[in-house]
C-alpha cells in the first residue's frame, strides 16, 4: 500500500494520531513548540531531556506513551549534530516510519523545529523510503495476527508557503527510489530483463517519453558484439533500453545503468555462498528508472535520455569463455580475461550507443567490482571520470542528496593493467587498482563528458541499517535527481 503523505499547519499536542515523531538533535532542550504538549503528558519530555535519557544522537530513538488526548504513543528520535541538517532530517524521517510501521501505526505526524521548504521535501522523500517494504512474496499471516497497514503521515509545520510543492518534489523523489528498492529487491526470476523493459514502457506511457527497446536481433544489426557475449549464455532476450524525456533545450543529459539482472559470473563462476545477492547487479538499472520517474514527475525543464543495458550472466554450453575475442560496438577488440567482469562489457556497447544523442554529459551508475568496496567500504560511491567540472557537479549532487561519492584517478599508467597481447585490451586488470582498471576500460568508449559511479558497495546493504532495510538502498536515485536539478537551473 502506497503511503499517502499531506503537511498540515499544526501544533503537535494537536493532532490526533496513533503515533507522533517528535526529531530532536543532539543535546537538545525542550522547544518552545513542544511545551504544550509536554503539559499533556505531565512534563514526562522535559523529565526526559533533562535526564538525558534521551540524548539525540544520529539515529538514537526512544519511546514514550501518549496523553490522554492527541497523539497515542510519542517516538523521539535523534537528529545527531546537526552538521549535516538535510541528511540528518531524512534519516530522522525514515527511522520514524519504519517504526510506525513495526508498531503497527496506521498513520503517524512528523514534527521538527523550524521545518523549512526544503527541509520539508527531504522529509517527505525520508518518510516514504523508510515506508518501503517488499512483501510480495509473503504470505500474510492469519487475520487475528495482522497489524494495520502503515497509510498515512503528516508533516506538522509552521509554514504554509511553499509547503505544498516542496511536499510534492519529496514526493516525487522518494517515490523513485522506493522503484528503484522494489525492482532490486525482485528475485532475478521475476525481475528479468523484459520486465525492467516493461517497467520502462510503463513509465513512458504515464509521463509521454519516447522509448526504444531492442532485443537480441537488434542488437546484432547494431554490431554490440561486447553486450552480446554476456548474454550467449542465457536463453533470455537481451535488452537495451532508451527512454528519452523531453522538456527542455539545448543537449542531453544520459543517465546510463548497468542492469545484470542475475551474475553468476558465467563460466569464471562465483563462490556459491552469496550468490543469491547477484540479484542486486541490477542495481544501477533500478536507479536509471527510478531517477527517470522522478525526473517527470518534478517536470525537470531539461533533456534527459535514461540507457540501459541488461541481460543475465550465466554458464552454459553457449556461453563466452576467458581467451574468447569479441568486438564491440565502437568497433575496438576486447580479449575476455574473466567472464565475471561482464558489466563492463555490458556498459561499453551502452556508453558506445550514448553517443548518438550527442549528449552534454554523461552518467553511468554500476555495481562493477568488489575492489570499489575494498577501497571505500559502504559508505561512499567511487566517483570517475574525464572532465573535472562535471565530476565536481556529481560530488555536490551527492552531496546534497546524501549519497556521497568519492573521486579516485584515471591516471594514464594504470592503462597497462588492461593491456591485452591479442586484442586492443582486455576485460580485466586483476585484483590491484581494479576499480580503477574497470573504469579506465569504459573511459576508452567515451568521447564526450562522463561520470562513471562504481556503487558496488552502496547499492545494497548486507544488514539492517536502522533507517535502511537489508536490501536495497535506491542509490544513486537521488544523486541522478540532483545533478539533472542542478542542470535545470
Amino acid at each position: 500500500m502506497a503511503l499517502h503523505l499531506s503537511v498540515r499547519r499544526a501544533e503537535p499536542q494537536s493532532v490526533d494520531v496513533p503515533l507522533l515523531v517528535v526529531a530532536l538533535p543532539k543535546n537538545a532542550t525542550l522547544p518552545d513548540a513542544l511545551e504544550p504538549l509536554d503539559t499533556s503528558l505531565g512534563n514526562a519530555l522535559g523529565r526526559t531531556l533533562d535526564r538525558r535519557d534521551f540524548r539525540g544522537a544520529r539515529d538514537e530513538s526512544l519511546h514514550l506513551a501518549g496523553g490522554a488526548k492527541g497523539a497515542q504513543r510519542i517516538l523521539l528520535v535523534g537528529l545527531g549534530d546537526g552538521k549535516d541538517s538535510a541528511g540528518a532530517l531524512r534519516r530522522a524521517a525514515a527511522l520514524g516510519a519504519r517504526q510506525a510501521r513495526k508498531l503497527g501505526a496506521s498513520s503517524f505526524a512528523f514534527w521538527s523545529e523550524n521545518l523549512t521548504e526544503a527541509a520539508i521535501e527531504v522529509v517527505a522523500a525520508g518518510l516514504i523510503t523508510g515506508a518501503w517494504d517488499y512483501s510480495d512474496l509473503k504470505t500474510p499471516p492469519p487475520e487475528d495476527e495482522r497489524k494495520p497497514d502503515l497509510s498515512e503521515a503528516i508533516i506538522l509545520t509552521g509554514k504554509a508557503k511553499g509547503s505544498e510543492e516542496a511536499l510534492a518534489r519529496g514526493t516525487a523523489i522518494g517515490d523513485g527510489i522506493a522503484l528503484a528498492r522494489t525492482l532490486a529487491m525482485m528475485p532475478g526470476n521475476l525481475c528479468t530483463p523484459d520486465f525492467l523493459a516493461d517497467t520502462a514502457r510503463d513509465i513512458a506511457k504515464r509521463h509521454r517519453m519516447k522509448i526504444t527497446v531492442l532485443g537480441r536481433e537488434e542488437m546484432e544489426r547494431e554490431k554490440m558484439g561486447s553486450l552480446l557475449a554476456v548474454a550467449q549464455g542465457t536463453p533470455q532476450d537481451p535488452k537495451l533500453i532508451a527512454l528519452e524525456y523531453r522538456n527542455g533545450s539545448g543537449k542531453p543529459v544520459v543517465l546510463v545503468g548497468k542492469g545484470l539482472c542475475f551474475d553468476s559470473g558465467g563460466i569464471s563462476i562465483k563462490p556459491a555462498q552469496g550468490m543469491e545477492m547477484m540479484k542486486f547487479d541490477m542495481c544501477g538499472a533500478a536507479a536509471v528508472l527510478g531517477a527517470m520517474q522522478a525526473i517527470a514527475e518534478l517536470r525537470l525543464p531539461v533533456n534527459v535520455v535514461g540507457l540501459i543495458g541488461s541481460t543475465t550472466n550465466m554458464p552454459s554450453g553457449t556461453a563466452f569463455k576467458p581467451g574468447d575475442v569479441v568486438r564491440s560496438h565502437l568497433g575496438k577488440y576486447i580479449e575476455i580475461i574473466n567472464t565475471d567482469a561482464e558489466g563492463r562489457l555490458v556498459l561499453a556497447d551502452v556508453l558506445s550507443y550514448a553517443r548518438r544523442f550527442d549528449p552534454a554529459a554523461v552518467v553511468d551508475a554500476a555495481t562493477l567490482t568488489g575492489a570499489c568496496v575494498i577501497a571505500l567500504g559502504h559508505t561512499a560511491i567511487a566517483v570517475f571520470g574525464n572532465d573535472d567540472s562535471v565530476i565536481q557537479e556529481v560530488l555536490a549532487a551527492g552531496r546534497r542528496s546524501g549519497e556521497p561519492g568519492w573521486p579516485l584517478p584515471l591516471w594514464d599508467e594504470y592503462k597497462e593493467l588492461i593491456k591485452s597481447d591479442v586484442a586492443d585490451m582486455k576485460n580485466s586488470g586483476g585484483r590491484a587498482a581494479g576499480s580503477i582498471s574497470a573504469a579506465l576500460f569504459l573511459k576508452e568508449f567515451v568521447d564526450y563528458p562522463w561520470v562513471h559511479l562504481d556503487i558496488a558497495g552502496t547499492a545494497y546493504s548486507e544488514s539492517d541499517l536502522g533507517f535502511i532495510p537489508k536490501g536495497p538502498t535506491g542509490i544513486p536515485v537521488g544523486l541522478f535527481v540532483e545533478f539533472v536539478r542542478g542542470r535545470a537551473g
